[in-house]
């Protein structure tokens, strides 16, 4: 059956999503910061996981990205950049981990970049726009709707820090926010599917 995706006023009255604050956010730098980020998340069965690019506006350019790639436990959101000379091994571990379940939308576009950036193939990811479209909601639900219909809240999306240049080696507090968030939403919504499925199956 088809269904039908919660429109920007219905879901201008819920209440607020309440996401990850800037003391739970951890963007490494040193070698053992990347070692001890890489291990959190690899004791995690699942994590929220998206990327961020630089934008392209003039005609013809290529994207250069992804510029950042963010992963998010229940407890932490881990923003790693990849100008970092210390982050492309710790992130290949995590990427090609098949025991780390990788929750995020849209992420055909995202697999894509990295692969061609990084040559690596990203292991047990979980779109949830294919788990939403599988029960009748149109491809394109977004983070925005799901939060929506899984959790009865808002989440608030910045167009203004989504165009920002991702590629700063020195990204400010709303790009902090706004990165980590997106994962983290990602997984909430990926545990509240789960708890309506043991409620469905009880």
């Amino acid at each position: 059956m088809k269904q039908l995706n919660p429109t920007k006023l219905e879901t201008a009255l819920l209440e607020p999503f309440v996401g990850l604050t800037l003391e739970s956010i951890v963007v490494p730098v040193t070698k053992q910061e990347f070692a001890a980020a890489t291990n959190d998340i690899s004791q995690a069965a699942m994590v929220g996981f998206d990327t961020e690019s630089k934008p392209t506006f003039a005609v013809g350019e290529v994207s250069t990205g992804p510029h950042i790639v963010q992963f998010a436990t229940h407890t932490t959101g881990y923003i790693f950049q990849l100008h970092h000379p210390d982050c492309l091994g710790h992130l290949t571990e995590i990427l090609q981990s098949s025991h780390v379940q990788k929750i995020g939308f849209g992420l055909e576009s995202d697999r894509a970049q990295i692969q061609k950036k990084l040559g690596l193939t990203v292991n047990a990811l979980i779109d949830l726009n294919t788990v939403f479209r599988k029960q009748g909601y149109p491809r394109t639900a977004g983070v925005r709707a799901a939060v929506a219909i899984v959790l009865n809240q808002k989440f608030h999306k910045s167009k203004r820090v989504t165009t920002t240049n991702w590629s700063l080696p020195n990204l400010n507090s709303a790009q902090k926010l706004y990165a980590a968030n997106d994962a983290y939403a990602a997984l909430m919504v990926m545990e509240g599917l789960r708890q309506q499925e043991q409620v469905l199956s009880t």
